[in-house]
């Protein structure tokens, strides 16, 4: 008769239950894995054994038939060691038939039969929850998956402390998640010298979520901006640590299972693929997900394949990524804010006091890279130029970073209080109607503008939503003519839109 013991498999940022069913047979010795099982869960087998026996517990000689089900998913990883383990165990008779019904177990077994850690233990720990079972993990991972409200976490360190506590030996300690890391950065806003409407343009993307794209020559700050954004951010609420550690989790990131409020900061070099950016082969997930909720920073912007940048398109829309692979399909969360960074030619010396060596047609040929409608999709354009020296040697420091943050905190607030479950960049057409009205002569100017520079539907709605935020900032309710014109200005001078 079959024994069962219960795990889980992560697909996305979601955990699914698998069954880890095994029968003994007389014949040969033998361990057969079937179920879809990728190589790392086919060499369990031999990692079981050893464990097992370091244990001092005697191994079945028979053939051992472990299926996992169900048998249409892949099964990845080495969380199914412990299940088989303790399922060949209960097959034995080395535990009672019962002692697996109410826990759910994952880990990877070293072969002396210690515990090690896996990915995904916040989605092991919200399916343990829904199923109402008890789970088991390794140390380090069982401190990740506490952090879950409402979930009962065991930590063990072997194989031996769990068969005890299933025998009810002994009791394995209850999991206690560890304290969250104080908010560090390192760097702030106050050494950026000169570049205010830089500054203020970094202030509205934070107040807002709105995407940034910044052009002037090497030298100019546009780095040094970027990774100051974070910063200024508001801190994330429970809800938004718990999503954003989830995928880290899936990742395979984050193993000490310490939450933190300080929003992720992505910087994918420009040789980037686009598997490493939405997700690769195995449906883990990529950069732009790793930034959820946060920054993702694209330095060098028109250095990166056209292809890369065009998989952006449906993230910086929907705030998702659906990867569709061999292995299956998953869904991942990608609500992030977009920064990219460019020079202006590709010397990089256009607009600066060196001579430009490139040619209209270089120039054109070079920002063309970035395609029209990627960067339809960003809010706010701005142009640098290279600070002057009196304003780079002064000794005045500019506003710190704490006080920026004080006034994109109460704008978020803001937008919280109306009702809001987005920020500004992120509101359908349908809830922009309702939470941005506009004023008589808002809306003239913005019909003016539209004029003027040719802009698209979708374009006219980006500088709504922008001038959203700066009434915001403003303490307004309604948008004002003011909002409407500074919003305008940071469209693209050269009319892309």
């Amino acid at each position: 008769m079959a024994v069962r013991a219960l795990s889980g498999a992560i697909q996305g940022v979601d955990a699914v239950p698998i069954e880890v069913e095994v029968d003994l047979l007389r014949r040969l010795p033998k361990i057969s894995v079937v179920g879809l099982p990728a190589s790392a869960v086919k060499e369990s087998a031999e990692r079981v054994r050893s464990a097992i026996v370091s244990a001092g517990f005697d191994f079945p000689r028979m053939r051992i038939v472990v299926n996992l089900a169900p048998a249409g998913v892949r099964k990845e990883g080495t969380a199914l060691d412990l299940p088989i383990a303790l399922a060949i165990l209960a097959s034995s008779s080395a535990l009672p038939e019962d002692a697996l019904a109410k826990v759910l177990v994952a880990g990877e077994l070293s072969l002396g039969g210690e515990l090690r850690e896996v990915r995904g233990a916040l989605s092991l720990s919200m399916l343990a929850r829904e199923l109402g079972r008890t789970l088991i993990l390794p140390p380090g991972s069982a401190s990740q998956a506490a952090v879950v409200p409402g979930a009962k976490v065991l930590a063990a360190r072997d194989l031996y402390a769990v068969v005890a506590h299933l025998r009810g030996e002994a009791n394995l300690p209850t999991a206690q998640p560890n304290a969250a890391a104080p908010r560090t950065h390192g760097v702030d806003l106050a050494e950026v010298r000169g570049q205010e409407v830089a500054r203020r343009a970094l202030e509205v993307a934070a107040a807002g979520a709105h995407h940034l794209l910044m052009m002037g020559p090497p030298g100019c700050g546009k780095s040094m901006l970027a990774r100051r954004l974070p910063t200024i951010l508001p801190s994330m609420n429970f809800e938004e640590s718990l999503e954003t550690a989830r995928v880290r989790s899936a990742a395979g990131l984050d193993a000490d299972g310490a939450l933190i409020d300080d929003r992720p900061f992505r910087a994918p070099h420009h040789s980037v693929t686009v598997a490493g950016l939405i997700g690769d082969r195995t449906l883990r997930p990529g950069e732009v997900s790793l930034a959820h909720n946060g920054v993702l920073f694209l330095d060098e912007a028109a250095e990166f394949r056209r292809s890369v940048l065009e998989v952006l398109r449906e993230p910086l829309e929907d705030g998702t990524v659906r990867i569709t692979r061999a292995e299956g399909s998953v869904e991942y969360p990608a609500g992030v804010t977009l920064v990219m960074a460019a020079n202006p030619c590709p010397c990089g010396r256009r607009g600066s006091p060196v001579p430009c060596i490139c040619t209209d047609h270089d120039v054109l040929r070079y920002r063309r890279r970035l395609s029209g409608p990627i960067l339809d999709r960003i809010d706010l354009h701005i142009q640098l130029e290279p600070v002057d020296t009196e304003a780079l040697l002064a000794d005045t420091r500019g506003e710190t970073s704490a006080s920026v943050r004080t006034r994109v905190t109460d704008a978020r607030q803001r937008q919280q209080s109306r009702g809001q479950q987005v920020p500004n960049g992120r509101l359908s057409p349908h809830q922009l109607d309702a939470f941005a009205p506009m004023s008589p002569e808002a809306t003239e100017v913005l019909r003016r503008g539209m004029h003027a520079h040719h802009l698209t539907g979708r374009a006219a709605s980006r500088i709504r939503k922008v001038a959203r935020t700066l009434a915001d900032l403003d303490h307004d309710d309604t948008i004002g003519p003011q909002h409407i014109a500074e919003a305008l200005a940071f469209r693209p001078v050269e009319g892309v839109s």
